[in-house]
């Protein structure tokens, strides 16, 4: 059975998935959330390759929340996404 932190993250999840490109920041921060809190900690190598820069860059965004519960992933997650989407609505990004 669903809590209702998990019915609040799923929603935002699908908010998150249609809202227009963001900052490349900010699609790093919510996806380091969104894999902490429903991966649990990172289990890859890192990219050691030099031109898969992106990977790299999604890799060391997600090790640095290493520990997270994935209750605090998502309230977190859930956060990032309103505030993307009040900066939205005043035109900020």
């Amino acid at each position: 059975m669903s809590s209702d932190l998990d019915k609040e993250f799923e929603k935002y999840v699908e908010l998150g998935n249609n809202m227009p490109p963001q900052a490349a920041d900010d699609m790093l921060i919510a996806y380091a959330y969104f894999k902490q809190a429903t991966v649990g900690d990172i289990d890859k190598d890192r990219p050691t390759e030099s031109s898969n820069v992106v990977q790299t860059f999604k890799y060391d965004a997600w090790r640095r929340l290493e520990g997270m519960p994935s209750k605090e992933a998502k309230k977190r997650y859930i956060q990032t996404i309103i505030e993307l989407q009040e900066r939205l609505k005043k035109g900020e990004l």
